[in-house]
Order: structure tokens, then sequence, then C-alpha cells
């Protein structure tokens, strides 16, 4: 059982990002230098992301029990599948609260004048589904900490800082904002399916057996 929650972690990065960008190439008027992801939830086509962000927020929450499992209450084993479930449950939340049309998409959508609640709930959501991410990551470093595996140590460690840097210059840069929160959670959605899948090497080389830092 734990193998495969794991292994739902393990894909669920890699597909979220396969997904966004198959809708980058064929949603009309998209481009990811310009506009957020969020913004493919709307139009013809946005049951698609919206299926999206939910099932990598299911599968963050199976990967949240299978961590809680795999680490047995050791170090990082009870904030890291917390925080990993915090992460999946805000994606869920984001998923159904729509963002607002902005920049000219989906083509033809005009703007509200002010923010609707539902977009205030998506940005506020969407902010804490990155923080949540990092937390997770920062988490899960104890556990290769304590085992001596310092470059996988370093390698949440590092992950985490990146991707809070990088998501926070997009505040520093609206012009470029899009290309930042994308680098920003290729960065942490990937921090996770690896960790995932260490843990999975981790299982298969037997307890008490560290695989190679």
């Amino acid at each position: 059982m734990t193998r495969r929650l794991l292994q739902a972690g393990a894909i669920s990065g890699p597909l979220f990002i396969a997904v966004v960008l198959i809708q980058a190439a064929i949603r009309p008027g998209f481009d990811l230098r310009v506009h957020l992801i969020s913004l493919l939830s709307l139009g013809d086509l946005g049951s698609v992301q919206i299926t999206n962000f939910a099932l990598c927020g299911v599968l963050c929450l199976l990967l949240a029990v299978g961590v809680w499992r795999a680490l047995q209450r050791g170090p990082g084993g009870t904030v890291g599948p917390v925080f990993t479930a915090l992460h999946g449950a805000l994606l869920i939340v984001v998923a159904f609260s729509l963002t607002d049309p902005i920049n000219g998409f989906p083509p033809g959508a005009v703007p509200p004048g002010a923010p609707t609640p539902h977009g205030i709930v998506h940005a506020f959501g969407a902010l804490w589904v990155f923080l949540t991410n990092a937390m997770a990551l920062a988490a899960l470093s104890r556990h290769y900490i304590a085992r001596r595996e310092g470059r996988w140590a370093a390698y949440c460690l590092t992950s985490c800082v990146a991707m809070l840097l990088i998501f926070f210059g997009s505040f520093t840069s609206p012009t470029n904002a899009a290309l930042f929160v994308d680098a920003a959670l290729v960065v942490g959605w990937m921090g996770l399916s690896v960790v995932a899948l260490k843990l999975l090497r981790e299982m298969n080389a037997g307890p008490g057996t560290p695989s190679s830092s």
C-alpha cells in the first residue's frame, strides 16, 4: 500500500506539468510567458485544468499518507506529511475557485472591475499552495539530515529556498510574473515527486539500508 501511495506522488508533478504544456500548445491565445496557468481553468476547455489541479491535489494527499507510512514518525515524518497534505488540499480548493480573466485570456473575456470572491479565494489559496509545498520540502529534508544523506538534504532545502525566491520574485517583476511562477511551480511540484521516488528506492533497498546519497 505504501508503495502505491508514493507512486501516486511520484507521478503528480510530471503529470500536472505535462497536462499544462499540452494545453499551452493547443489553447488559442494562451502564452506561458504572459498568462498564469490558472487562466487555463477558464473558457470552453477550462474543465481540463480544473481536473488537473484537483487530480494533482488528490495525488498529493495520497503522497502525504505514503510519506507518513514510509517515515514511520521519524524525523520529518509528521510535519512533512502535514504540509504535503495541506498542499494537496489547497490544490483542490484552487481547482474549484476560479481565477478572474486577465491579460486577454480567455479571448473575448472581459476582466471584472474588481476581484470577484472566487478570484480572491483562488489567489489567496494559490499563495499557500506554493508556501505549503516549500514547507513540505524543508520538513522532509530532516529525514535525509538524520540519515546523513547530505546531497538529498541539500536537494530538499535548495528546492525549498529556490522555489520561494523564484515565486516571490514574481512580485518584483510584474512583466515576467508568469515565467517566475511557472519556474517556481516546476521546482516545487517536481521536488515532491523526486522525494517520492527516493522514498520508493529506500523501500526497495530494504529496512535500514540507506540508498546512495
